[in-house]
């Protein structure tokens, strides 16, 4: 008698096939997405690129050399004026101060250096000791007596604008010099290549903040100052210092990022830092970093990048700014929705 050859752990004269997949395959599938877009957001950058071909596709010259650039240099501003928001979000705070911090940078080295007669270096010399002081004070403040940041944070974006209105004797309106808006055209060259300086200092914002976040040991840190204070403390970290040095380097990052504002628009006034508020709080939510973490600067790039692209092929193809809130507001909620259902650093720490 012939006998079916079978394969080892099969019966003989069995014959064997493709076994349909199980449903207990499928949720290892969607477990293992979800454990790697928790790693990185592969679903914005997935957004990104659809919503980048579909512009090119719609829209004349989107994808263009300069086109390009100029979406570039947009998403620079929005992510340059998240970097220090990143940093509190991550130690599990809120900066609402960004916008007038933005603008007091912005008028010191377009307004104060005239009134003064002040060198543009000199300028930033004073800048980065003042908004150092006050977003650490905001940061003590804040971790001492328990306070909300959102409140402490504008009550100190107020106090800054007003001190330097006192200077300026309440006029906040002036213009940037022609060879600091070279710093954001798309004409300038970096060391003669074809790339805008502001691009050269983004890409080394992204390099110096990976590396402080997850390769340093005052990173570390934070990241644990973020995911349970509690446990830090009892880990011998110093929570509140790191809540001050936090704080300070959202002022102070703000108040730089309003000089390459101040490059990009030409012009200053009180209200040119209010959009990247909401613009760069909204970059950080939608790469998906969480209050108190996880998350990395590289979500609020991918966030930014991704805000920025939408944006503009909503402009492109005629939505008006009300309709780009409501999209902007259902991207946020979603991406919330989203990172809200993971378990919180907080029960993992």
């Amino acid at each position: 008698m012939t006998t079916t050859a079978s394969a080892p752990g099969t019966s003989p004269g069995i014959e064997t096939g493709t076994a349909p997949t199980a449903p207990g395959d499928r949720d290892g599938l969607l477990s293992r997405l979800g454990r790697l877009q928790s790693r990185f957001p592969v679903a914005q950058l997935f957004i990104t690129i659809a919503a980048f071909v579909f512009g090119a596709a719609t829209l004349n010259g989107f994808a263009s050399p300069n086109s390009v650039k100029t979406v570039l240099i947009l998403s620079a501003l929005v992510a340059l004026a998240g970097l220090g928001q990143t940093l509190v979000i991550l130690v599990g705070g809120i900066d609402m101060s960004v916008a007038n911090f933005l603008v007091v940078g912005a008028v010191v080295v377009t307004q104060l250096t005239v009134t003064f007669n002040m060198p543009f270096g000199v300028a930033v010399l004073v800048l980065i000791p003042t908004t150092l002081i006050l977003g650490g004070l905001v940061g003590w403040v804040c971790h001492r007596f328990e306070v909300e940041p959102l409140v402490v944070t504008l009550a100190m974006g107020t106090f800054a604008l007003g001190l330097v209105q006192v200077q300026t004797e309440g006029m906040i309106a002036g213009g940037a010099p022609e060879w600091l808006m070279a710093l954001t055209s798309l004409q300038s060259t970096t060391f003669g290549l074809p790339i805008p300086p502001i691009l050269v200092i983004w890409a080394l914002a992204i390099v110096v903040m990976a590396v402080f976040i997850h390769r340093t040991t005052a990173g570390r840190r934070l990241l644990v100052t973020g995911a349970n204070a509690r446990a830090a403390q009892y880990s011998l970290v110093k929570v509140r210092r790191i809540w001050v040095v936090v704080f300070a380097l959202s002022a102070m990052l703000a108040a730089l990022a309003g000089i390459a504002l101040a490059a990009f628009s030409g012009t200053v006034n009180t209200s040119i830092g209010g959009p990247y508020l909401f613009q760069s709080l909204a970059a950080v939510i939608i790469g998906g970093t969480a209050l108190g973490g996880p998350g990395d600067y590289t979500r609020t790039v991918i966030g930014a990048v991704m805000l920025t692209v939408i944006t503009t092929v909503l402009i492109g193809h005629g939505l008006g700014e009300g309709d780009q809130q409501i999209l902007s507001g259902l991207i946020i909620l979603v991406a919330m929705v989203i990172y809200g259902r993971g378990r919180k650093l907080s029960d993992r720490v």
